[in-house]
């Protein structure tokens, strides 16, 4: 694909007047997964990874991928023509050591952040570059076979699932726009649209989103834009008389109509080319939080009962697959390619599953070490005994989103790998058993989750906590809990997980992964302020073989034995035969 295509889009920018041309993993809608339509970096060429990005020159070009497609990249790149670069040292940096003077070098606004655009601008112009913000991407030109814009079915997310109705909905965000002093906001990301409205799509894999922006104004009256063929005469008589529906070719025209009026944009999440163009209609631009990131993020009653009910049903095909983990595949005959397979076998026979959270992180020895890997043809390993496998997974249904991850022994565990495994364990009880003010912030919290590997001299290079969607994205802000300084205090309703890991490289990785929501504040006996805490959602064994007994405290022993409890409690019912023998070894106390 990217041998054939670059002289095809060299020809497109020459045709332009540019020496190159930027092109990110990124689409005009910031989304985690990408339509086969916005594919633009694997057509120009041929990576299919998840993070990358790439600049074209007339004579050159160069190629960035981050640590985990070390071996995909050179394996779907050509060497020949593409110079390979980490990611993590920068694109920018990368363009201020090796644009020459002179060149103009193109990027399209739509798929850039502004940060972004920010700090690539000074990096070329301290290369004596220029920048050109491009109205048409040359891609979009010389791609002639593009696929078409996707196209999927759009459904109500009834009221009994989210809660309260789009117009409840509607007002609060109105509300919110007057009392930012602002008339209007533009609402870039589609898991946003998708929440507000109550709707839900179809458009990209893992995440039920229709692409899409919306105008809302400070009445709460909202314009959709997106293709209105996917708006059936339901969803018309869904979305009422408030709610118009435009092609998203109209965005820009009103846009330009809104000048004068102060306009919220997220600058997170929205692309450089949103404010730009409200800039040059004569608009006051409000660069501030989405205004619908909080309201989303507090899950109502009902969302929080859909997804424990979510999550109660995922528990059944997880506990499936533990039990075949520990039987059949200790047999050492299976790769990460077929555990991922059976584990979405068994999600799909629940009859309810409509897609995977996110692709699953199939990891067998060393490969568990890269705390993100995405499995694939070329790098799986087989599941050896004296090894340790790690999956990371979760799924899509109607009423919740789910994300698991449980670390398991193929044949016998070593004392090391038994440690430090438990290490994490007791850093994964301290994150789930915290009281804390309101006020709180996941940053004040992440520290839990890493003291016990810090006493023994260890840590993790991800954060500990990231916010879950009821049915959208499984990868959701604002709220988290790393190390990162963050300052949206932890809410009720919110969903975060709790994910503490621990990453020997070349040998194996460890992470017991629960999600969970904040609940609301209750006093404590003696104490003078309500505390809130944690409800853990996620119902799995943790693996005993794994734990060191010796190492844990009361409590927390009592912790696994009560959590293995509920679980027996809760879904030991809902298994039988074998599995629900093993279940109950499983669930056993300590």
């Amino acid at each position: 694909m990217g041998r054939d295509n670059v002289p095809i889009l060299r020809a497109a920018l020459t045709d332009a007047s540019l020496d190159g041309l930027l092109i990110p993993h990124e689409d005009e809608y910031n989304n985690e997964y990408l339509p086969a339509h916005n594919e633009r970096l694997m057509w120009a060429t041929g990576f299919t990874g998840s993070a990358g990005a790439a600049a074209v020159f007339s004579d050159r070009a160069v190629m960035f991928t981050d640590g985990r497609y070390t071996l995909q990249v050179r394996a779907q790149v050509d060497g020949d023509l593409f110079e390979y670069a980490r990611l993590e040292h920068g694109v920018a940096n990368w363009l201020r050591e090796n644009v020459r003077r002179g060149e103009r070098i193109g990027y399209d606004p739509k798929l850039h952040s502004p940060r972004a655009v920010a700090a690539i601008r000074k990096a070329v112009k301290a290369a004596g570059g220029t920048l050109v913000a491009l109205d048409t991407n040359p891609i979009d030109t010389a791609w002639t076979d593009r696929p078409e814009p996707p196209r999927g079915k759009v459904t109500i997310q009834p009221d009994s699932l989210a809660g309260r109705s789009h117009a409840e909905k509607r007002g609060e965000i109105a509300e919110a726009i007057t009392g930012a002093g602002a008339d209007a906001a533009v609402i870039t990301a589609p898991a946003s649209v998708a929440w507000l409205l109550n709707l839900r799509g179809s458009d990209v894999r893992c995440t039920p989103l229709l692409l899409g922006n919306a105008l809302i104004d400070d009445q709460g009256r909202v314009t959709l834009y997106t293709d209105p063929e996917k708006i059936t005469d339901d969803l018309r008589r869904h979305l009422g008389n408030d709610v118009t529906v435009r092609e998203e070719s109209t965005l820009p025209p009103d846009m330009a109509s809104l000048a004068g009026r102060t306009v919220i944009v997220d600058p997170a999440t929205s692309s450089a080319w949103h404010s730009q163009s409200l800039k040059d209609a004569g608009a006051n631009v409000l660069p501030q939080q989405d205004p619908i990131a909080l309201p989303k993020a507090r899950k109502s009653q009902a969302e929080l009962r859909g997804t424990e009910a979510a999550h109660r049903r995922d528990a059944v095909a997880v506990i499936q697959f533990l039990h075949w983990l520990d039987t059949e595949a200790q047999s050492g005959e299976y790769d990460e390619i077929d555990a991922a397979v059976q584990l979405e076998g068994y999600r799909r026979a629940t009859g309810e599953l409509r897609d995977l959270s996110f692709e699953t992180i199939s990891g067998a020895g060393s490969n568990g070490a890269h705390c993100h890997y995405r499995v694939n043809t070329d790098t799986s390993l087989k599941l050896e005994p004296g090894t340790l496998y790690l999956v990371d997974s979760g799924g899509q249904y109607i009423d919740g989103t789910t994300d698991v991850t449980r670390t398991v022994p193929i044949g016998e565990p070593t004392q090391e790998m038994r440690e430090r495994f438990t290490l994490v364990l007791q850093g994964h009880i301290a994150l789930a058993v915290v009281r804390f003010p309101e006020g709180t912030t996941g940053s004040n919290l992440d520290a839990l989750a890493r003291v016990p590997l810090w006493a023994a001299g260890l840590d993790y290079d991800h954060g500990t906590g990231h916010g879950v969607g009821a049915f959208l994205g499984v990868h959701e802000g604002p709220q988290r809990i790393s190390k990162a300084p963050n300052t949206v205090a932890l809410e009720p309703g919110m969903i975060v997980s709790n994910e503490p890991g621990f990453y020997k490289a070349g040998e194996y990785g460890i992470r017991i992964e629960n999600l969970q929501y904040v609940t609301e504040p209750e006093p404590i006996p003696g104490g003078e302020r309500p505390m809130l805490g944690f409800h853990t959602l996620t119902l799995a064994p943790i693996n005993r073989a794994l734990i060191d007994t010796d190492m844990l405290s009361r409590s927390e022993r009592a912790y696994v034995d009560d959590y293995h409890a509920r679980v027996w409690e809760e879904i030991g019912p809902k298994v039988s035969g074998d599995i629900r023998r093993w279940l109950k070894s499983a669930c056993a106390p300590l």
